[in-house]
């Protein structure tokens, strides 16, 4: 197989995929919108979007299952349609339920190493590689969702491509399967693969991805480093308790600082240091019982970067419309 990825797969200098001026339309409702990005090999790049965003329509078009309106999708340099063999360049779980039930792990590997000229023997190192080597003889239809993942991935990574495109791939996996994903990327991209990966988990995806994709009602939002968007776009406030909140918010206040009241007696100051706050509190002579700094979550900067592309919006519980 060595020979065969060193002729095949070489990326060379240029990115891994390259998105550009990407459209789908489908009548009159334009589903991705003008997008423009590059994926590198030896990094983990998320994927984001509120559901609807386009994201799966951008991940069928980059595998050449739906044709795009206008703009293009390059892989390794070339459109996939015109990729040799295109297992031996680009792996792809979109959906790790399209199998057969009735057959076992390891002839569903078989029928597609087979289709694909790929040898034999790499089915039995892509189901070790991802711990189904005990399994490999039982029928799909008895597998958890976290089992057909781990099967989804072994089948991606069958032709030992440069590049993997994962659609959800944590989804149904339980802690552990979740640990090994998350080392098992790791080592992918440390190899000097590139590794395109949506998810909706954004704590997973806090601990995966190095680069950010974020899209909205199919438009580029961000393209970014995971460092930079938390720089960029998370808030670092503190938080303080005091046994007179109302005192000290209003001391806060008098300094010209943005304060809003928490549950439980506590404040939340943005735009300042704890030190700061700590010394308008001892300068006002009210008690306080706790003072931290706190930073925003992927979650919570994702959420407000993407809060006007989201496509449906459930309102609280007793909210009236």
């Amino acid at each position: 197989m060595k020979s065969d990825k060193e002729s095949t797969n070489n990326t060379g200098a240029g990115p891994a995929i390259e998105v550009t001026g990407l459209v789908k339309t489908y009548g009159d409702k334009t589903v991705v919108n003008g997008l423009t990005f590059q994926v590198q090999a030896g990094v983990v790049t998320g994927f984001l979007g509120p559901n609807g965003a386009g994201k799966s329509t951008t991940m069928r078009m980059m595998l050449g299952l739906d044709r795009p309106t206008e703009g293009r999708v390059l892989i390794a340099g070339r459109a996939y349609e015109d990729l040799g063999e295109p297992l031996r360049h680009v792996g792809a779980l979109l959906d790790a339920g399209a199998v057969h039930p009735g057959r076992t792990a390891r002839d569903h590997l078989l029928c597609i190493a087979r289709a694909n000229r790929i040898p034999d023997s790499r089915v039995e190192e892509v189901l070790e590689q991802v711990g189904m080597t005990s399994t490999a003889k039982r029928r799909i239809g008895g597998f958890s969702l976290g089992m057909r993942q781990r099967l989804g991935i072994a089948a991606a990574l069958l032709g030992d491509p440069q590049v993997l495109i994962l659609d959800e791939p944590v989804n149904g996996l339980d802690p552990e399967g979740i640990r090994w994903l998350r080392h098992f990327l790791k080592d992918l991209t440390a190899q000097g693969r590139a590794v395109f990966i949506s998810s909706h988990l954004m704590t997973e995806m806090a601990l995966l991805a190095d680069r950010l994709i974020i899209i909205g009602k199919g438009s580029l939002l961000a393209d970014v480093s995971m460092t930079k968007f938390a720089e960029e776009h998370g808030r670092s406030r503190v938080r303080v308790r005091s046994t007179e909140p109302a005192r000290l918010q209003a001391a806060l206040v008098r300094e010209g600082l943005r304060v809003e009241s928490v549950a439980g007696h506590s404040l939340e100051v943005y735009a300042v240091g704890a030190d700061e706050v700590g010394r308008i509190a001892a300068h006002e002579g009210t008690p306080v019982l706790e003072l931290s700094q706190v930073e925003d979550s992927l979650e919570d900067a994702f959420m407000r970067m993407t809060a006007d592309s989201v496509e449906y919006a459930a309102r609280p519980l007793g909210e009236v419309a």
